[in-house]
Parts: structure tokens; C-alpha cells; sequence
């Protein structure tokens, strides 16, 4: 049951244009989207943050990009952003359903991670939701394989996945229709 009730339409003008901006074309919007407009000013603030974290002028690629929120948000026990993205991106990002499953109980040490590069980004997650940084081992591991730019959107897609969760989880949204339930009321610790 929801804490703070997703606006269901007809929505006024102002409304219904920032959540046609909040998602692509032809896409209704989704329950988190039609929270966060209760508050306009704060989803129109949030909404240029969020289009730069899903485009592709981020400096990660797709695939990194959802390893790290499918991480982040499991980690936080967000159920309802982490099916979201699954049932949105995995596909396109090459994610098998053997790693999503990883991605909401696993480790990195599970053989479905064969690239070193998706191993280092679950320890990312893993280690930035424990202790807010990373230790100087990962670091040198990181700097190996990611460039300067890239290990700063990966820090800060990591924290804007947090404040997501924060946010679905507080606010009590409902799990999309067609999101899968990856965490079964398990989240990692």
C-alpha cells in the first residue's frame, strides 16, 4: 500500500508534460514517476539528473550502467526499481536472467560473471552501500580497467540509485505490472 499515491490521470497540462519528459515516447509513466510529481519542482529538478544518468552521453556503457543500479538497488532492497530496470534494460544490456538473479542474491565470485569489468562494478556497489568508499585495492583494480570520467559516473550512479530507493521504498510504491520480483522479500545484507 502506498505512503504517498501515485497521480493517476487525467493529469493537468503541467503534470502530464513533465512525465511525458520522464519517459520515452509512448510509454506510460510509471509508478515512481507519478509519485515524484506530486512534488513539480522537485521532479523537474530531478529529470535532467535522471536523463543524463540513462543516456548516452554517460560515460559507461549500457551494460556497466545496469550491473551498477541492478546492484545498488538490490542492495538497498528496492523491489520496485530493480524490476523496473530488469524488465526495461536487461535484455539490451546483455544481462542473463542467471546474472539478474545473481545481481539481487550473489556476488561477485558467482561463475556467471566471466568479465572482469562486471566483477569489479558488483564490487563497486557492494563495497560504496557498505562503507560510503572503496578500498585502495579496488581502486588500483579500477583504475586498470575504467578511465577517470567512468569511475565518476559510476559513484554517482550509485548514489542517485540509492536516493531512488530511498524514495520507492519510503514513499511504499507499487511493484510495476510487468517487473519482475527478483528479491522475494531477501534483500542482500
Amino acid at each position: 500500500m502506498p505512503r504517498i499515491e501515485p497521480l493517476s490521470p487525467p493529469y493537468d497540462a503541467e503534470v502530464g508534460a513533465q512525465l511525458e519528459r520522464m519517459m520515452p515516447p509512448g510509454v506510460p509513466p510509471i509508478g515512481l514517476f507519478r509519485t515524484f510529481v506530486r512534488n513539480l519542482p522537485m521532479a523537474r529538478a530531478m529529470s535532467e539528473w535522471g536523463t543524463y544518468e540513462l543516456s548516452r552521453g554517460l560515460s559507461l556503457s549500457l551494460r556497466d550502467r545496469e550491473i551498477l543500479i541492478d546492484r545498488t538497488c538490490a542492495r538497498c532492497g528496492c523491489e520496485y526499481e530493480l524490476g523496473v530496470h530488469v524488465a526495461f534494460f536487461a535484455e539490451k544490456a546483455g544481462i542473463t536472467e542467471e546474472q539478474a538473479a545473481s545481481l539481487a542474491h550473489g556476488s561477485a565470485a558467482d561463475p556467471c560473471w566471466d568479465e572482469s569489468r562486471d566483477r569489479l562494478l558488483i564490487l563497486l556497489a557492494d563495497q560504496l552501500h557498505r562503507t560510503s568508499t572503496f578500498t585502495d585495492s579496488l581502486w588500483t583494480h579500477l583504475a586498470a580497467e575504467f578511465d577517470e570520467a567512468e569511475i565518476l559516473d559510476a559513484l554517482l550512479l550509485c548514489g542517485w540509485y540509492h536516493a531512488i530507493s530511498y524514495a520507492a521504498n519510503a514513499a511504499g510504491v507499487d511493484p510495476e505490472e510487468k517487473a519482475p520480483r527478483l528479491l522475494g522479500g531477501s534483500p542482500l545484507p
